[in-house]
């Protein structure tokens, strides 16, 4: 999904993450040698395009790092280039790993190239989602009532596993063959989505949760009878093979990291959803300071 865009005040929209750390910091009393240690090079934190948990929890933990003395980057892109870039160690993890299903291809091509630190949310799913009023509440509907939804199916990305799992999976497993599956991006999803809802009119997006768009919109998500989106799935941390020599108190963290849903919403809510800039600066930091004993003890 590419980097969230936030659209203009009526459409207050927009559109996961890879966490380069620098040097190991020292411990947390000691601001200024955890500088020092951390100088050599800043930690990059590779976010996947348009995944806003992913977003989130990577301006999440590079605010927390910098209060511990460590240079961070963030750098926007698709998954492929993101899972290229850390088994070449050109970042060193992202934070928006889906498995077991969305995101296996990757971990599997890459191998040993990549560590898998374990989820930190274990609620994630992927799904087709329609308006709340729509006359249908099944995957199993959609191709006899396509015509309701201007035969049409508006996804993101192209090259995302939501894209991959519907075009493979979803679209042969329920017939929807005949309608037209548009592989866009994250921003165009929701801009069609806030356009068709705002409208009363029918609509069918692919979609994720966690995702703030459902407190945002009102929307329901398709049965899937047939099982073809896959279960429940945890949101992982992977990192490059260098990363726990390089950053080992961060990646002690990191491999700790515990985030409910309903926290991400919070913070997912705090960011996205009144719209404005892509700045998340102060918005995190006013939402760390909300939330300071959930933070406090992610590196505690």
């Amino acid at each position: 999904m590419t980097k969230r865009s936030t659209l203009t005040a009526g459409i207050a929209l927009t559109g996961v993450a890879a966490l380069a750390l620098t040097g190991c910091a020292g411990t947390s009393d000691d601001a200024a040698g955890s500088s020092d240690a951390a100088g050599d090079r800043a930690v990059k934190i590779a976010v996947f395009n348009g995944w806003d948990e992913g977003i989130a929890a990577s301006e999440l933990w590079k605010a927390i790092l910098e209060d511990k003395g460590y240079d961070v980057e963030l750098e926007y892109a698709d998954p492929a280039a993101v899972y290229t870039g850390i088994s070449k160690e050109n970042y060193d993890l992202t934070l928006d790993t889906w498995l077991p299903l969305t995101h296996a291809d990757y971990m599997e091509t890459y191998g040993d190239e990549l560590v898998d630190l374990g989820a930190w949310n274990d609620e994630a799913k992927l799904t087709i989602a329609v308006n709340e009023d729509a006359p249908i509440d099944s995957l199993s509907e959609l191709a006899d009532n396509a015509d309701l939804f201007d035969n049409k199916l508006v996804g993101i990305e192209a090259g995302s596993g939501l894209v991959t799992v519907t075009q493979d999976e979803v679209i042969p497993g329920y017939g929807l063959e005949n309608m037209d599956f548009v592989v866009s991006s994250t921003p165009a999803m929701l801009a069609e989505l806030q356009s068709k809802t705002d409208a009363g009119e029918n609509v069918a997006v692919t979609l994720w949760r966690p995702h703030w768009a459902y407190n945002a919109f009102p929307i329901k998500d398709l049965e899937d009878p047939e099982g073809l989106l896959g279960d429940a799935e945890g949101i992982h941390t992977v990192t490059s093979t260098s990363f726990a020599d390089e950053f080992s108190e961060v990646n002690g963290w990191l491999a700790d990291f515990k985030m409910p849903s309903e926290t991400l919403y919070s913070l997912e809510d705090a960011m996205f959803s009144d719209g404005g800039s892509d700045d998340y600066t102060d918005v995190v930091q006013q939402w760390i300071s909300d939330n300071q004993e959930y933070v406090d003890s992610l590196t505690s």
